[in-house]
Parts: C-alpha cells; structure tokens; sequence
C-alpha cells in the first residue's frame, strides 16, 4: 500500500479531527489507487471539519496531479455543536459564537502546503453536489452524522462517482454499541444494496467500495 509522505503525516495527525492514524493511512492509499485507475478525474471529500482527512486525501492528489474538492458549510454538524460530546470550544468564532472551522481549515492546508491541489467548497452538501458535474474517481462522504444529513450526502454524490471509482465511507459501525449507525444505514447499506457497489477494503470505521456499474 502507497504511503503518505512524513511531513505531510505529521501535519494530518497534529490537526483536529477524527480519523484515526491507521484508517488515514488506508484511505491514503485507497485514494491513490482510484487516481492511477482514473487519471484525470478529480476527488471529492464531504465533510471536511478542521482538515485532518483532508491532507491524506490532498496528498494523494498531489502525488496523482489531480484535484481534491472538500465540501463543508464550517459551521459544524450537530454532533459538534455545544452540549453534544465533540464540541470544542476552541473552535467558536468569537464574533458570531458559533462554530467556525474554516481559519483552522486553511491554516492546516497552509502547513501541509496544499493549496494548489484542494479546493474547498464552503457550502451546504446538497447545493454542492447539485452544482458539481464532473464524474469522481475517489469520494470520501465524511459529514454529518444523521438520517438526514446521510441520506443527502448518499443521493447527491454516489451517483457521481464514475464507473469503476471508489466511494469511502467513515464511521461505518456493524454494531451500534460502537457507535451510531447512520453512516452504515444511510449510506454503507444502500450502495451495497443497489447492486452497484462492491465492498474492496475495510480499515477499523472505514470502508472503501468500488463502482462495478
């Protein structure tokens, strides 16, 4: 499996977020595969927070030539909002007191020099993908986590991935007693049960499925 270079390593395990060591490094290499197989074609992230993910996945583009598109409104899902277990209060923006992850977003794409391979979209994920009209070699849906913000994410951008391209799924729990279960209901499920989708590679929450149709 392609690795992530050292410098860029560092950078995505110094960022805020929640993917782990292990599953960044598989996505890393799931999303290199997707380039060499289809040149040319750009990926898409949904669901970027403070931009952890977003450097395994922009190292990739740049290692491959190609682009990253990382979709996010920055105000936070609701599992980050206040009073909900991943709320960080450093991330408040102090004009508005509301969540704001877009300066940390940029500063860690500044550290990871980048910027001349990720696009952010800082906009709602529906009105993203309905504007976004470029098939998608690699695209790693990482956003909200319940029924509805699911359920979105799935119908606007599965469709988008081009034939034989990947779709990467994170916090993808079998058992709810690991945790919640949207991720695998809403989106997991449905591309397998389309008959469009093949399971290719599970690291810990992540699963990574290739389009076969």
């Amino acid at each position: 499996m392609k690795r992530i270079d050292a410098a860029s390593k560092a950078v995505a395990l110094a960022t805020k977020g929640f993917m782990p060591e292990a599953e960044g490094d598989a996505l890393y290499g799931a999303a290199c595969l997707a380039c060499d197989e289809l040149p040319g074609l750009p990926m898409v992230e949904v669901g970027t927070y403070c931009g952890r993910s977003t450097v395994w996945l922009g190292a990739a583009a740049k290692s491959k030539k190609t682009v990253l598109f990382t979709v996010d409104h920055h105000s936070g899902s609701e599992e980050n909002q206040q009073g909900w277990e991943w709320f960080d209060e450093s991330l408040v923006d102090s004009q508005t007191n509301r969540l704001n992850t877009l300066p940390t977003f940029i500063q860690t794409m500044n550290q990871a020099q980048l910027g001349d391979v990720v696009v952010p979209i800082v906009a709602e994920s529906q009105l993203a993908s309905y504007q976004f009209a470029s098939e998608i070699a690699f695209c790693f849906i990482d956003g909200g986590h319940g029924k509805v913000p699911t359920q979105i994410d799935y119908a606007g951008w599965a469709p988008k991935v081009a034939k034989s391209g990947y779709l990467a799924i994170h916090d993808v729990f079998i058992d709810s007693r690991d945790g919640g279960q949207a991720p695998h209901d809403f989106i997991y499920r449905p591309a397998l049960d389309s008959g469009k989708f093949i399971e290719v590679l599970s690291a810990g929450s992540l699963r990574v499925l290739k389009r076969n149709n």
